[in-house]
């Protein structure tokens, strides 16, 4: 019987976190989108793809936001994953 609710609450969690995968993809594209636009006007300003001040300042940004349970280390990482991805989106378009 008590094993029973654990898996039901188990199936509950495991759907809980497909929800919340669906929404980080959605809102990582959206992001994307955004880098992508942004790489398209510092190509029309002869700018570089680049820029590690501000790569700093989101860096910052995320872990100054951040309540945890995730450690600002680990948050920096992933953001410095999510930026790097960015960065090959930009160049790609300035590819085309």
């Amino acid at each position: 019987m008590a094993e029973e609710r654990v898996v039901k609450r188990l199936d509950e969690l495991r759907r809980r976190i497909d929800e919340i995968d669906q929404q980080l993809v959605e809102l990582l594209n959206a992001r994307a989108r955004c880098a992508l636009v942004i790489g398209q006007e510092k190509k029309v300003a002869g700018m570089d793809v680049y820029q590690p001040t501000r790569e700093t300042q989101v860096l910052e940004h995320v872990q100054s936001i951040n309540r945890g349970p995730l450690d600002d280390g680990a948050v920096k990482r992933l953001f410095e994953r999510i930026i790097d991805e960015a960065r090959r989106l930009e160049r790609l378009a300035d590819l085309q």
